[in-house]
């Protein structure tokens, strides 16, 4: 069913129908709206999940850490110092092979405080071991939501499903909201190969020395890179199932553009209404200036190296766009971008949109002209 509404309920009703068994968070915002639905779902008799009320975000990660260890799906939610407070839980989530689903309500960290979004929260679990994925619209959201759970349990790997606070958890929109049972066709239900259970004891994170915990730290990250296949398959029967389609980067604009704009989340719409601009104003006065084109990063974790490298390989000009900046080097997304192309191509590092500033088109189109001249690796766009 096609719906007019708010990002979060629509979160809500999609985590709803995928079948949790255990829910654990604490509100903060901007991500409070998706558990308060998910709350009062229960209270009314709506859904029965466990909803379990936390003291805090550490406690809420704890609980479904603990819940997902026993073969119960589960999920939690949070944003910015409460995914902070998770920190130590996230990493034993990932290092159990536990496949948890949360949702990050992208947000700015402390100090100074500040509640509007950028991306640096996650950021700061990126290596934890999780899957990391960025919607750019509340569909896109929701669909990675149903996609997390198959191939979380699939290959014993949490995910962390992103969304830009405010910019879509509070946006009203149209979404197709889908129900249970056709859910059911694509998500069958959870039943894990090991499990907590006191017939048959098991130990789950247990010490592991020297001689063991080097390998098993190099099976994670093996499995992360691994899992990209897992996506591409699983998002072609998303398609055939939901007739919508998922991919774990997008490509927007003139193919043979020698100048593409990179980023992730909310803001590729508006990069990609820059870009349409730029193209029709080169068309109309016949400037032999260059295309642009928009790529568009879905899966952070595990980064599409190849897929990247094909679609870019014509293109001379890579501006980075980031809304988050490992202080002292430069954006994060553009160091993964650099790491891939190496320095066959010009990147720079344009960081906007910190603590929630306004990213425009004519911010988008000012890292358009700038990058053919600057000599800079790192841009600020303030304005």
């Amino acid at each position: 069913m096609k719906k007019i509404i708010e990002g979060s309920r629509a979160i809500a009703e999609t985590i709803k129908a995928c079948k949790p068994g255990v829910i654990s968070a604490y509100p903060i915002t901007p991500q409070t709206h998706i558990v308060e639905e998910l709350a009062k779902m229960k209270a009314d008799g709506e859904a029965d999940f466990e909803y379990v009320r936390a003291e805090s975000e550490f406690a809420a990660a704890s609980i479904v850490e603990g819940a997902s260890a026993t073969g119960v799906r589960v999920y939690t939610a949070t944003s910015s110092q409460g995914l902070l407070l998770m920190t130590e839980v996230i990493y034993n989530i990932a290092g159990m092979r536990l496949p948890v689903v949360l949702t990050d309500a992208n947000r700015a960290v402390s100090s100074p405080i500040n509640i509007c979004n950028d991306c640096q929260d996650v950021m700061t679990v990126r290596d934890a071991g999780w899957l990391m994925w960025f919607g750019e619209n509340n569909q896109e959201v929701c669909d990675l939501h149903i996609l997390a759970y198959k191939v979380a349990e699939q290959l014993m790997l949490p995910v962390i499903v992103n969304l830009d606070g405010y910019i879509l958890t509070h946006v009203i929109e149209p979404v197709e909201i889908e129900d249970e049972k056709k859910i059911a066709k694509f998500l069958p239900p959870y039943n894990p190969r090991e499990k907590l259970d006191v017939n048959n004891p098991l130990t789950f994170g247990a010490l592991a020395t020297p001689d063991y915990y080097f390998e098993i730290r190099k099976d994670l990250h093996d499995d992360v890179v691994a899992s990209l296949k897992t996506m591409k398959k699983e998002m072609k029967k998303f398609k055939e199932i939901f007739g919508r389609k998922l991919e774990v980067i997008e490509y927007y604009g003139d193919k043979n553009a020698d100048t593409v704009l990179v980023a992730m989340g909310s803001v590729i719409g508006t990069m990609k209404e820059a870009a349409d601009e730029i193209n029709q104003e080169n068309t109309k006065t016949q400037k032999q200036e260059s295309k642009i084109g928009i790529l568009k990063i879905v899966s952070f974790r595990p980064f599409p190296d190849a897929e990247i490298i094909k679609i870019i390989e014509k293109a001379k000009n890579i501006a980075v766009i980031d809304k988050s900046i490992s202080l002292g080097t430069e954006g994060i997304l553009a160091t993964e971008m650099r790491r891939v192309l190496g320095d066959k191509k010009k990147i720079v590092s344009y960081v906007l949109g910190l603590g929630g500033r306004d990213i425009t088109k004519e911010m988008i189109k000012k890292v358009f002209f700038d990058i053919k001249k600057t000599k800079d690796k790192l841009v600020f766009v303030s304005k």
